[in-house]
C-alpha cells in the first residue's frame, strides 16, 4: 500500500505534516480531508518517494457552502 507524505501549509508557517497510507491517491487526499483543518489560502502538498509531489489550494466553494482541494498552479520563477 503506497505512503503518501504530506504537509499542510498556511503562507507563514507548516501547520501540519505527515503520512497516510492508503489505496489511492484519491482516498489519500480524503483521508487529510477528514483530519485536519485546512482553511481557505492553505496549501496541501502530497506525493510519494521518487515522484514529484502535487500542490493543492484549500479555496471555497459558494454553491457548496464547505471548502475544497484544488490543484494549484506553480508560477515560475
Amino acid at each position: 500500500m503506497p505512503r503518501f507524505q504530506f504537509q499542510l501549509r498556511n503562507p507563514k508557517q507548516v501547520r501540519q505534516a505527515g503520512v497516510v497510507q492508503s489505496e489511492s491517491f484519491s482516498d489519500a487526499l480524503s483521508a487529510i480531508s477528514e483530519h485536519v483543518s485546512a482553511r481557505e489560502g492553505d496549501t496541501l502538498e502530497i506525493g510519494v518517494d521518487g515522484f514529484p509531489p502535487a500542490l493543492y489550494e484549500c479555496v471555497w466553494m459558494p454553491e457548496r457552502g464547505t471548502s475544497d482541494w484544488m490543484p494549484a498552479t506553480r508560477l515560475a520563477a
